[in-house]
């Protein structure tokens, strides 16, 4: 399966990004209040001002660090508890509540339930995984039960061993599912991680940042570090989507027998 339309929905175009600056500049004037709505040019000086300071680059690495933790730590758990799932049903039927609780549930209550048992130091950690957790579970799990049935028996019947059959026959098939949930949960765990950071505000971080632009009302603060938040989420999802892509590319080609 090629993974070309998975990556077409992510390619964003440079007159789109350009119409909304313009639009956005459009509104600045009209309302000619920096504290309302500041104009992205100033923004964007501000934000090279911020990127001249060790502390911009230390609230990044912070922020970063800890939702990408989330992020790893959960689709490691996910994949290992859909697997586990796929072969005892009664851990199924045991996490199914779970999970839909964790997806019904507004993250501003896991925050501030979270905030209650622990620091919120690496609260975006938990939040993140927490927000992830769910959306792998489900895809993984979905593409393990979409495997060929048939190509399983001839498996059996042939006695092919089991490392031989998770590589050739369910990889290629669950690999999809696992791309395009990653896909969603990049996002996810962002805006959850972000959310996090700004509610428990943990020093050093890009949270802590925002909510002291919001007190303060400093506008061109707090729209420069909203910024600094859509890039960096930008860059973590390219850099994991495109490795995984490649390893879409790689079992694909198992599928159709042209491993190397």
């Amino acid at each position: 399966m090629s993974v070309e339309p998975l990556k077409e929905k992510h390619k964003i175009r440079l007159w789109a990004v350009l119409f909304w600056m313009i639009v956005w500049q459009l509104a600045s004037i009209w309302l000619d209040s920096d504290i309302l709505l500041v104009s992205p040019v100033k923004v964007v000086c501000r934000l090279s001002q911020l990127m001249m300071t060790a502390a911009f680059w230390k609230a990044v690495c912070f922020t970063l660090s800890r939702i990408a933790s989330g992020f790893f730590l959960a689709v490691a758990a996910g994949v290992t508890l859909a697997a586990v799932s796929s072969y005892f049903t009664r851990v199924q039927e045991l996490l199914a509540p779970f999970m839909l609780a964790v997806k019904s549930v507004p993250v501003a209550s896991f925050i501030i339930l979270a905030l209650i048992w622990f620091s919120s130091r690496n609260l975006s950690i938990l939040i993140s995984f927490l927000m992830v957790l769910p959306i792998i579970y489900t895809s993984v799990l979905s593409g393990i039960r979409s495997v060929d049935r048939q190509l399983l028996e001839m498996a059996y019947v042939f006695r092919i061993p089991k490392l031989r059959v998770v590589r050739y026959i369910y990889l290629p098939q669950i690999m999809p599912f696992f791309y395009s949930a990653c896909s969603v949960a990049l996002g996810m765990s962002w805006k959850a991680g972000a959310a996090a950071e700004v509610i428990g505000i943990p020093k050093g971080s890009i949270g802590e940042r925002l909510q002291q632009a919001k007190v303060y009302l400093d506008t061109p603060d707090l729209f420069a570090w909203t910024l600094v938040i859509v890039a960096a989420s930008l860059f973590f999802e390219k850099i994991v989507l495109y490795f995984m892509s490649k390893v879409v590319e790689k079992c694909s080609a198992m599928c159709m027998g042209k491993d190397e």
